[in-house]
């Protein structure tokens, strides 16, 4: 399906199958495992790769809105949010249609159907995982309970993906980290993550094969 020319009809097929995955993995984890707390083991852990279960209720890496924005409460930051995202995934939907109907190249409709699959895979998470689940904190979460974990619009992103691939400590010498441990790459992240970094990347690197 990439290799071949991208209409609007693969283009959108290709999204649908890698939200359905994104969806299903998120879904599995939910429906499977207690969130994993700070201290916990992971779910799986194979050293370089750890699977667990992480609730983000923010933005990437953890970050949340209101500690770029500090005037805004808990409420209004999450919401805003929210709604943020919902406007990126209409302005990057108009744009994959946009591309998907002209003589564009691949590389750029298949970018743009991974960001786009990305983004719609993290605000389903975000609009509609506080109704759709019961809450995973010391239990199993419920699927379509009588009151969820949270009102509509105030979900949180389901991760479970970590690449620990080196830790060591900062030398003393070091000034406010000296003597620290640190972890490459700590991040708990999905594939609804991972589709948007790689498009991401691509549209950095190969910026002029995307005409």
């Amino acid at each position: 399906m990439i290799r071949k020319k991208l209409d609007i009809k693969k283009g959108f097929a290709f999204v649908l199958l890698l939200v359905l995955f994104d969806q299903l993995i998120k879904f599995y984890i939910k429906l499977n495992f207690q969130l994993t707390l700070y201290g916990q083991p992971p779910i799986i852990d194979l050293g370089f790769f750890k699977l667990l279960f992480i609730e983000n209720e923010g933005m990437a890496m953890g970050a949340r809105l209101n500690n770029i924005l500090p005037f805004l409460d808990d409420y209004s930051a999450k919401l805003t949010l929210t709604i943020f995202r919902l406007v990126a995934v209409v302005g990057i939907g108009y744009w994959l249609i946009s591309t998907l109907r002209k003589k564009k190249s691949s590389l750029l409709k298949f970018t743009l159907c991974l960001i786009f699959a990305g983004a719609l895979g993290n605000i389903i998470d975000s609009v509609f995982y506080g109704q759709w689940f019961s809450s995973s904190y010391g239990q199993v979460a419920t699927f379509l309970p009588e009151t969820g974990y949270a009102p509509l619009f105030f979900g949180n992103v389901v991760d479970m993906l970590q690449f620990p691939i080196a830790t060591w400590v900062w030398p003393q010498w070091l000034p406010f980290i000296g003597g620290e441990s640190f972890t490459f790459f700590e991040y708990v992240f999905n594939f609804a993550d991972a589709y948007i970094s790689t498009g991401v990347l691509i549209l950095i690197f190969f910026n002029k094969k995307l005409n």
